[in-house]
């Protein structure tokens, strides 16, 4: 029983030794390999060199799957270039197997010592992340070895000789348990290792390993179809592709005897014979599958095709699932979510201005629908970013973490005071435009033009960060303050006047501004976030800002 316990805590060893390689990689390199697979979109024989040069890298088929999944749902890459990153992402896994498989027992205590080393004095760093891919390469080399050691008492054991040798002549039971073993394992690397070490160690037959070897592959292609069961359909179809083209080894089965015959006479060891199989069995498929992309392709589309359903609210376009184990790329989607979201605020604002000068039917459905967008939007921005594991943040990615938060809850808040502003535009009882006066028309079409301004200033600072943009808009946060007040004066004079449309639409007039002044705080806030990393307190802006404020205060209405 301990035995068989040390074996099984190997083989844990051993996968956690791939995620942490895996994970690792993709923190430090993420975006470079999500640019590297977007170089390789232009030619069928690039792309299948990217596909294998990545997953050489990150040690997973799966790791790349994710990411040419996320490429193909935006529609930035098309699907027979992404079965051809696929296919040779499987060349780079078999390429992997056979260079972890060499003798690098010396190599383990030296990747581990080195690692653990730069991971604990400079976690939050990219060479600290570096440290952590040193100390899961040196786990996976410690737990083969482990596994060798661990299986040699129970290749003496009679009922293990008899289980296994249950296996004998069935190859597809064999397939099966490989493909199994790949889907718990989540890679099908780690099954290959393991029925290497397995083999060597004389507990399995070499008929019976190749057929694991088959079916890990398998294993591989079933675990990318279920992690884009809900996806786009574009994404579906590159899994099934993918999927089908893995399948094709099941031809192989009725002549693994025949072929175990062939092979052994290399006279190599039982293991360099699994680890070489796999090898040339990949490249060999998917060097003739590489021509087959194009068909593939249509085959997957007739079998899925993309049908059109109408949404009700919007739904998040750049939130890949994919890039979670990447933080970099995560933040850079909930950007790029956070800008869209922006993006439905300046509709609205463009539909309250039509509403100040116009009665458009369906006006109000209009803006209702826009702020169920940016609720939805903002709903899956927040949820996303909860799921970022924030203890393993750099502090540059939690402060940029906590801006995107701010801003979206901003926004959305935006939305919310922007559709209640609509509302006392329009008369509720009979569903047409107050009666402004032609003054206090201009006036609020005015400020709302100085509001879309500072609301476009805001995205940009939110994205680039820019210092002088930044102080920029906070002065023009406070030029709106000013010209506000100024405005509101000038409505109270006409009251003192008696302008008839004034007073009837007054309290309307004077909220009206009352809102904008608070949707003009939302938009500005992104420019203290940058201020505050510049200087300690942003009391010194606001006080370097008397000077300008005290000069418009003296110049007149019709130039502020």
């Amino acid at each position: 029983m301990l035995t068989l316990l040390h074996l099984l805590s190997a083989i844990a060893l051993l996968l956690w030794g791939v995620h942490i390689v895996r994970t690792g990689i993709m923190r430090v390199y993420g975006s470079q390999l999500r640019h590297i697979l977007g170089k390789g979109m232009t030619h069928t024989p690039l792309a299948f060199a990217t596909g294998l040069l990545v997953t050489a890298l990150v040690q997973s088929s799966n790791a790349t799957a994710m990411l040419v999944t996320s490429f193909i749902g935006q529609a930035l890459m098309t699907l027979p270039t992404a079965l051809a990153v696929m296919l040779g992402a499987d060349v780079g896994t078999a390429l992997m197997a056979r260079v972890l498989t060499l003798d690098l027992s010396w190599l383990s205590p030296l990747l581990t010592l080195v690692g653990v080393s730069l991971f604990l004095s400079r976690k939050q760093t990219r060479l600290g992340q570096l440290g952590r891919v040193l100390i899961g390469l040196g786990l996976v080399i410690l737990a083969l070895q482990l596994i060798v050691t661990a299986a040699e008492p129970i290749t003496a054991a009679r009922g293990m000789e008899v289980l296994f040798s249950s296996l004998t002549g069935d190859t597809l039971l064999a397939a099966l348990l490989g493909a199994i073993f790949a889907l718990v394992s989540y890679s099908s690397l780690a099954a290959v290792l393991l029925t290497a070490t397995l083999t060597d160690a004389g507990l399995i037959g070499l008929p019976v390993a190749l057929g694991v070897v088959i079916g890990a592959t398998i294993g591989s292609g079933l675990l990318a179809w279920m992690n884009a069961s809900v996806q786009s359909p574009a994404a579906r179809q590159l899994a099934l592709g993918n999927l089908l083209f893995k399948m094709a080894g099941l031809l192989l089965l009725p002549v693994i005897d025949p072929l175990v015959g062939l092979i052994q006479l290399t006279k190599l060891d039982p293991a360099t014979l699994v680890i070489g199989f796999h090898l040339v069995y990949n490249t060999t498929r998917c060097l003739l599958q590489l021509p087959l992309i194009y068909l593939m392709a249509h085959i997957c589309q007739k079998l899925l095709p993309e049908y059109k359903q109408p949404d009700v609210v919007a739904r998040p376009r750049h939130l890949d699932s994919g890039a979670l184990d990447t933080p970099s790329l995560a933040l850079a989607n909930a950007v790029r979510e956070t800008l869209r979201i922006g993006d439905l605020v300046d509709s609205m604002l463009n539909r309250v201005q039509v509403a100040l000068h116009e009665d458009r039917p369906g006006l109000d459905d209009e803006i209702r629908r826009l702020d169920n967008d940016i609720d939805a939007l903002y709903n899956a921005v927040k949820l996303y970013l909860a799921r970022l594991p924030r203890d393993e943040l750099s502090e540059e990615e939690s402060r940029r973490w906590a801006q995107i938060i701010e801003l979206a809850v901003n926004l959305e808040l935006a939305g919310d005071l922007i559709e209640h502003m609509l509302g006392k535009i329009h008369n509720p009882k009979t569903l047409s435009r107050r009666a402004f006066s032609k003054d206090d028309l201009e006036e609020l079409s005015c400020l709302l033009g100085h509001l879309a301004d500072n609301l476009r200033l805001g995205l940009s600072v939110f994205l680039c960060g820019d210092e002088r943009s930044a102080r920029q808009l906070v002065i023009q946060k406070h030029e709106f303050r000013h010209h506000e007040r100024k405005l509101a004066h000038a409505h109270v004079d006409r009251l003192h006047e008696r302008v008839l449309e004034s007073l009837e639409t007054s309290s309307t007039h004077l909220e009206l501004i009352a809102d904008m002044r608070r949707l003009n705080s939302l938009f500005c806030s992104p420019a203290y976030a940058v201020l505050e990393r510049v200087q300690p307190s942003i009391e010194s802006l606001l006080l370097g800002n008397e000077a300008s404020q005290h000069t418009l205060t003296r110049l007149p209405a019709s130039k502020v």
